[in-house]
């Protein structure tokens, strides 16, 4: 086989609340954010005792990996490191230089392009074998998977499931509201080699997701979780002020389906499940938040396909995929770099 391992990469959280504000000092480091926002931020995780749901379910999404491969005879060591916190990427690299892994691929829990979403793991990678030094073994991220059928069919089927929640009588003034993490206007506009990117992709997994589970409803992508500096302009609207439109348009119940997710962390727990949900109670809009692909084994199954993609001839490989934006499985030089950083 070409590649001798596959490494879980993904943005890591606290598992206690004394790691909650050392880990979101990693995350901002550099980033000139105020302690009393990371203070602020800081209560999101205590408010479910300190702990992100995000380690565990990179441990699950890891075993269920492992049982998929193992079922359909495909040999590789799995291993996981994190972004912001234990297991850090750097320790993990090292593990996989001592256990005499020399090329692996790296799935990174994030299905579009960017640079916070893809071409900053592409430098994590980058850090972690540059801190490993020479031996570190060559690690090349998957593809992007947007309108990966294992990616999109959960996102529908849970949106069927939260819409069968709401009163059927009140369909004709339901709406479907898909979410993404916000990201600055400047860094949409870069993303990609020819910018805009990140926001094409999830536009198209809307409209793949809306034509999937309810064609018949109208619906909106819009932006949650923003941070940063307010002066600095990000991508809008924000879910809580979508909503807050919506009763004035006759619509009487919502089904949010946080599209630009693979699980259900912190953002989708905290920024929707608590804070949309209150904004919405307070506008006497019925509320359903859909559920993300986790270890559905569509998803799971999703992840030995794309190992796979990688692993045949170049003459011979394939894309399982349902939208009609360029695919491709290794990302340009260039590709969403901001354009401080090129050359």
């Amino acid at each position: 086989m070409a590649y001798d391992a596959l490494v879980l990469v993904s943005f890591g959280g606290p598992e206690r609340p004394e790691d909650v504000l050392p880990f979101l000092q990693n995350v901002t480091r550099g980033r000139g954010v105020p302690p009393e926002r990371l203070a602020e931020v800081a209560e999101h995780y205590l408010h479910f005792g300190g702990v992100s749901p995000i380690n565990q379910q990179c441990r699950d999404l890891l075993a269920a990996i492992r049982s998929d491969f193992a079922a359909h005879g495909l040999d590789l060591p799995l291993y996981w490191g994190n972004r912001n916190w234990d297991p850090m990427l750097a320790d993990t690299v090292a593990q996989m230089r001592d256990d005499g892994v020399q090329r692996a691929l790296a799935f990174v829990t994030s299905a579009y392009g960017g640079y916070s979403s893809c071409r900053q793991y592409q430098e994590d990678i980058a850090a972690a074998r540059a801190a490993v030094g020479p031996d570190a073994p060559l690690i090349e991220k998957l593809r992007q998977f947007w309108d990966h059928p294992g990616f999109v069919e959960p996102h529908a089927d849970a949106v069927r499931a939260a819409l069968a929640q709401l009163d059927p009588a009140r369909r004709d003034s339901t709406r479907l509201v898909f979410t993404a993490h916000s990201v600055p206007v400047s860094a949409a506009a870069t993303a990609g080699p020819h910018g805009g990117r990140y926001t094409a992709q999830l536009a198209e997994t809307a409209r793949l997701v809306h034509a999937a589970a309810a064609p018949d409803l109208p619906y909106d992508l819009v932006w949650q979780s923003r941070s940063g500096p307010p002066q600095v302009p990000w991508l809008e609207p924000d879910i809580n002020d979508h909503l807050a439109t919506l009763p004035g348009q006759g619509v009487t119940g919502v089904v949010v389906s946080p599209i630009g997710f693979v699980s259900d962390h912190l953002e989708v727990v905290w920024d929707l499940d608590t804070e949309a949900l209150d904004t919405a109670k307070q506008l006497g809009l019925d509320f359903v938040r859909a559920g993300t692909p986790g270890t559905d084994p569509r998803f799971v199954a999703m992840v030995r396909e794309l190992v796979l993609e990688r692993h045949a001839p170049d003459g011979e490989r394939w894309f399982r995929r349902l939208g009609d934006l360029p695919t491709w499985d290794t990302c340009p030089a260039l590709c969403c770099v901001p354009p401080a950083r090129r050359p």
